[in-house]
C-alpha cells in the first residue's frame, strides 16, 4: 500500500465475513473505491425492455435482503428531506445468452454461492407466494432462467459469471 491509500475492514455484524474497501486518494483528493466484493446481475439477452428492468429490479432486491450490511445509511438532501439507503457498492449489470446463463447458475450452485434467479415463470405470477412455488416445481437443471444475480469475492464472481459481457 502507498501514501494516501487506506483500508478499511470489517462490516460489523457478528458472525459476517469483513468486507475489506481500499480507498485511495488521487491529486483531487477522491478516488474510486474498490470493494473486495462484487454485486452482479445478468440478465438474458432476450428479454424485451420492461421484462430486463423488472427482473433486474427483483434481482438486485433478493442481493440486498440476503445480508443487511449490503445497504448503506440512508440519503438526506440539504433541506433535510430523507431518502432510502441503496447498495453500498456499485452493481454491475451483465447480459448473456440462454446457454451462458444456465453455465453460470450451475456454476455459482457448485460454488455454494449464494444467488437470486428470475425464471420465465414469474413473468405470469403477480406475488411472492407464487412466484417461490413456480420456482419450487422445478428441478435446478430444467429452471428457465431470465436472470440471476450473485454477491461474493470478485474473483469468484468473475469466474461464475463468465462469458456474460456488459449489458448494453
Amino acid at each position: 500500500m502507498h501514501e494516501g491509500t487506506a483500508m478499511a475492514r470489517g462490516c460489523g455484524v457478528p458472525g459476517r465475513a469483513a468486507a475489506t474497501v481500499e480507498v485511495s486518494n488521487d491529486a483531487e483528493g477522491v478516488a474510486p473505491v474498490r470493494f473486495a466484493t462484487k454485486i452482479a446481475v445478468v440478465l438474458r439477452d432476450d428479454l424485451e425492455a420492461w421484462q430486463r428492468l423488472n427482473v433486474c429490479a427483483f434481482l438486485s432486491g433478493g442481493i440486498a435482503a440476503a445480508e443487511p450490511d449490503r445497504v448503506g445509511e440512508p440519503y438526506a438532501d440539504a433541506d433535510g428531506n430523507a431518502y432510502l439507503a441503496m447498495f453500498r457498492q456499485p452493481v454491475l449489470v451483465l447480459a448473456a445468452s440462454k446457454d451462458v446463463l444456465t453455465s453460470a447458475h450451475a456454476r455459482a450452485l457448485r460454488r455454494g454461492m449464494p444467488i437470486a434467479v428470475f425464471t420465465a415463470d414469474l413473468f405470469g405470477t403477480g406475488n411472492d407466494v407464487d412466484n417461490r412455488a413456480a420456482v419450487r416445481s422445478v428441478p435446478a437443471t430444467g429452471l428457465d432462467l431470465v436472470g440471476l444475480a450473485v454477491h461474493g469475492p470478485r474473483n469468484a464472481v468473475d469466474k461464475v459469471l463468465k462469458g456474460a459481457t456488459m449489458h448494453p
